[in-house]
């Protein structure tokens, strides 16, 4: 629970800055004040206008009593986990009790970081004496890195209402915001719960058998009568089948190009946060179907390489190290990349490359290293696919800029189509994907490579 503090110096000092005068008080004093320059005309209204002027101080002080005569009138506390989520809405609450023996009419002033840019968090309530509430607000980090909350600010208004006083809670907090961990426990509970399919993860047939035997079970209908087994039929005299089980260790290697195709923003958050957020849970994906998870984080150099595990805390690993990631954009070499692959994985991989090729010409002048390393290993290229195209597509223009602007959009999308078919061309496997499709597109690629047995 936080504590309430207030600024340090004498108790003097510490009761005017806790002290706050409202609206209130300053309407009622333009009006004694009117009411006073009125009895320069109506001299009959002086001593009446006193008496009011009497009453008005009376009730400040009476105000001014109900709201310090308790050191501890009010209690609250801000409800903030140590992580937030990247580009998810993570939900914060603020607690409050009443412990005056009256009815309190209270205004919070919460102080979330600057870089959300919110100044006008600010909850009313009435709230009744020894009663408790709880608000709710979501906050949606776009950025990675430590954030400050500030403090928690509560003005408890008097009786009558001319004054208030404010109660501090709770010390700044810095609060690390992470790559999208809500998005990778959502596809686990949903991949628990079997309604994965809900959210476009797909159900793929598989096809043919893994290679990796498992079990010799009871024959029961459904089965594929290839997969009997007349040794251990006859012994037991009854149909036996062999099971067999999807192959698993195999290392599955996200490569995250931090270069500076990877700065376009969209909703708020850079192409480079969406691969971010994917490879972790497409990791987190690998590791629960038993297969190997590892990184490596380039641009003009290779900064970080974390070799492929199955270790129960490499999911950890993996979430330390894409938080830690920082980059300044620059253009990424890939000549480095290829001579880290070949150096680095010798057991055949699985390698999902996220990058962003905007030119046909931009892909082909890195179309050799992609193409060398895919000799090697499994590559699956995945590359984003500008949304607001569609809607100068969709657009119908009013007026010649209106016409160049939707020309060069169709000719960027059949820039993006012509990409796809040379990589495929080449042996490379594609993904094309909006930015907020680009989890769910990921997850779906990597299935289908289990399916069909290529990893």
């Amino acid at each position: 629970m936080a504590v309430d503090r207030q600024s340090g110096g004498s108790p003097i000092v510490r009761f005017i800055k806790s002290l706050y005068l409202a609206n209130l008080f300053f309407f009622a004093l333009a009006l004694c004040v009117a009411g006073f320059f009125a009895c320069f005309i109506f001299e009959e209204y002086f001593y009446p206008m006193q008496f009011v002027s009497g009453v008005f101080c009376v009730f400040i002080l009476l105000d001014i009593f109900t709201v310090f005569r308790q050191k501890k009138g009010i209690v609250a506390s801000r409800n903030c986990p140590d992580r937030l989520s990247n580009g998810d809405q993570n939900t914060i609450s603020v607690s409050i009790t009443n412990k005056y023996p009256f009815k309190a009419r209270i205004k919070i002033v919460e102080e979330v970081p600057f870089l959300f840019q919110k100044r006008d968090l600010i909850f009313k309530t009435l709230l009744d004496a020894g009663r408790s509430e709880v608000f709710y607000y979501d906050l949606r980090p776009t950025r990675r890195g430590v954030y400050q909350f500030g403090a928690l600010n509560v003005y408890v208004a008097g009786l009558f209402g001319f004054v208030s006083r404010r109660h501090i809670f709770g010390e700044h907090k810095d609060v690390a915001v992470y790559p999208s961990f809500i998005e990778m426990h959502k596809y686990e509970l949903l991949a628990a719960s079997h309604r994965l399919t809900d959210y476009g993860v797909k159900r793929i047939r598989r096809i043919g058998h893994a290679a990796e035997f498992d079990h010799i079970k009871h024959y029961i209908p459904g089965d594929d009568p290839r997969t009997i087994n007349y040794k251990a039929t006859a012994r037991m005299n009854r149909l036996m089948v062999n099971a067999y089980q999807e192959e698993k260790s195999q290392p599955v290697y996200c490569l995250i190009d931090k270069g500076r195709t990877m700065k376009m923003p969209f909703n708020g958050l850079t192409l480079l946060d969406y691969a971010i957020n994917s490879s972790l849970t497409v990791c987190s994906t690998a590791l629960n179907k038993g297969d190997k998870a590892g990184l490596i984080t380039f641009s003009k150099g290779i900064d970080e390489i974390l070799p492929a595990d199955k270790h129960r805390r490499q999911r950890n690993r993996i979430l330390e190290t894409l938080y830690a990631q920082q980059t300044d954009f620059k253009e990424a070499d890939y000549e480095r990349l290829y001579v880290t692959v070949r150096r680095k994985l010798t057991q055949r991989s699985l390698i999902i490359l996220y990058t962003n090729f905007e030119t046909l010409n931009g892909m082909r002048r890195q179309l050799k290293y992609l193409g060398s390393m895919a000799k090697d290993h499994l590559v699956l290229v995945a590359f984003f696919l500008n949304s607001e195209f569609n809607e100068a597509l969709d657009a119908i223009p009013a007026n010649m800029e209106e016409i160049f602007r939707k020309g060069i959009a169709e000719k960027l999308s059949y820039d993006k189509l012509l990409i796809v078919k040379e990589l495929n061309r080449h042996g490379i496997y594609t993904v094309l994907s909006k930015p907020g499709n680009l989890t769910i597109d990921s997850i779906n690629k990597y299935l289908e490579f289990k399916s069909k047995g290529l990893i």
